[in-house]
């Protein structure tokens, strides 16, 4: 049993939850596939981490662990918490959330019910697994610098009279590209600003046309002196197959640059 910190929210309180979110921002880390989900349920078991467990829309919630994975029948067990009042609670809610955190990555999940069981000589709770899971891990991408020689080009539209500006990729990684513009060109964005139809041509696979939002922002000086800003976008629902152009490239270009420096090619 874990001797949790149960908390009662004010009513005003509305939690954040990303994996309830439809904007289309998080979809990329869903995960879907049943042997996907049990392996991150068998981490969360084995790495002992705790587990709050929101109900009511948020506004009551207990800490817990997960202590057991039953594939067999499609379920995992959790522990009770120590307040008997909040676990009847938490057993009457028709839907719950599920938060933790396993190697600084976040995960998510939802359930419908919890129902008191026997686990192992002890009550537990047990709930069904989940038919789909967030995995929020921003910077699980390798992040490849492209070449100053012959760079690889972003065309977007900043202007206000729809005029294509063509700039060099800084950086890229399957989650977006880095930039390093001009002040005056970089004053024309500002973060969160979406970049819609941007085109880029990746040697051996091809134009990319995808969607960026603005980041990060930061002033950068040059050793000679020349003032730049470093501008950081994110790809904003890149579908399957152009993730994959992108990873293929990246894996590619770096593959070959380890065999120039060992000397085989």
């Amino acid at each position: 049993m874990v001797d949790n910190d149960t908390q009662e929210f004010p009513p005003s309180f509305n939690p954040r939850f990303e994996i309830e979110l439809t904007n289309g921002d998080y979809n990329r880390y869903l995960l879907y596939s049943e042997a996907e989900i049990l392996a991150v349920l068998r981490l969360i078991t084995q790495k002992g981490t705790l587990i709050t467990v929101h109900f009511d829309h948020g506004r009551f919630f207990f800490l817990t662990s997960m202590i057991g994975v039953m594939p067999e029948s499609a379920e995992f067990v959790l522990d009770v918490g120590s307040n008997e009042e909040m676990n009847a609670r938490a057993l009457r809610a028709d839907k719950l959330i599920c938060t933790t955190l396993v190697d600084k990555v976040k995960i998510q999940f939802g359930l419908e019910r919890l129902r008191r069981a026997e686990y192992q000589g002890n009550i537990a709770f047990v709930g069904a697994m989940p038919d789909k899971l967030l995995r929020l891990q921003r910077r699980e991408f390798f992040r490849l610098s492209t070449p100053v020689v012959d760079p690889i080009r972003l065309c977007m539209m900043l202007e206000p009279e729809g005029q294509t500006t063509s700039v060099s990729l800084l950086d890229i990684s399957g989650g977006g590209v880095g930039l390093m513009l001009p002040v005056d060109l970089a004053a024309l964005l500002e973060k969160g600003r979406m970049l819609e139809n941007c085109k880029i041509t990746l040697p051996g696979e091809g134009l990319l046309i995808i969607a960026l939002c603005v980041r990060n922002m930061f002033n950068v000086t040059s050793r000679g002196g020349s003032r730049y800003v470093r501008v950081g976008c994110e790809f904003i629902d890149l579908s399957a197959a152009r993730l994959s152009a992108v990873q293929r490239y990246i894996i590619r270009v770096e593959r070959e640059r380890k065999a120039r420096l060992s000397g085989l090619s």
